[in-house]
């Protein structure tokens, strides 16, 4: 299985990597280990190059498989072989600020799971701006100010962001650790990944996060919506990095 460092430091940049198989219909190589995240949980994928001498591929996408984490290439100058070393460069600006956008997700998921009780029933992000929906009955304007201004005290006493990878066993006898609606972990999965927001916040997740909740910044809650009778949608943004 191709070995995921951003699981345990979303940091990193550039990687070296062994190919270990090549799909050349498919223009795809498969990895020992990268950094690119593939995308899920409402969060998009990286974007970057893999590199050999002269020869750079942008990586279009990535592919889950039981082998690892496929890499489809477009480039010139054909692929790499298996047994071949290569270097790998995610888009930092674009990654750091879904790590922004990812983390002040958790910050509003758990300003809200812990002071109204509410679980997520759906979310998505995008570089800088994102939205969460919940189980609220009811969402007024004077609410979403109050909410607003306790997510921003979350992101000013500078939380440390952790992560950990546990058995399932050990994952779910942590009390709320699932805070969808709907389970999402699949039964074949093992080994569950958990990000803690420190003193707020304790999820399964698998994206990427950034370091303490003071690099996220200024959480501004921009828009929301019914989606239905107990069903409320938040919109978000954040400020460009200074």
């Amino acid at each position: 299985m191709t070995k995921l460092l951003y699981q345990t430091d979303s940091s990193l940049k550039h990687f070296k990597a062994v190919v270990e198989a090549v799909d050349e219909a498919g223009c795809s190589v498969l990895l020992d280990q990268t950094i690119f995240y593939p995308g899920g949980g409402g969060q998009p994928k990286d974007e970057g190059v893999l590199r050999l001498g002269d020869r750079i591929w942008e990586v279009v996408k990535l592919r889950r498989s039981e082998a690892g984490l496929w890499h489809d290439l477009t480039g010139e100058g054909g692929l790499p072989a298996a047994g071949e070393t290569v270097e790998g460069e995610i888009n930092w600006e674009r990654r750091f600020q879904l790590m922004r956008t990812h983390s002040a997700m958790h910050i509003l998921c758990g300003v809200v799971f812990r002071d109204y009780g509410a679980l997520v029933t759906g979310g998505d992000m995008e570089p800088l701006k994102g939205r969460m929906d919940f189980e609220f009955e009811t969402l007024s304007k004077e609410l979403v100010g109050v909410i607003e201004e306790a997510v921003n005290r979350e992101v000013q006493k500078n939380l440390p962001v952790r992560t950990t990878i546990l058995s399932r066993e050990e994952a779910f006898s942590i009390p709320d650790l699932i805070r969808t609606k709907i389970n999402l972990l699949p039964p074949q999965i093992q080994e569950v990944r958990v990000v803690e927001l420190v003193g707020l916040d304790l999820q399964a997740d698998g994206g990427t996060h950034v370091r303490s909740t003071g690099e996220v910044g200024r959480i501004r809650v921009v828009d929301y919506k019914s989606k239905g009778r107990i069903n409320k949608r938040i919109y978000v943004e954040l400020e460009e990095e200074k």
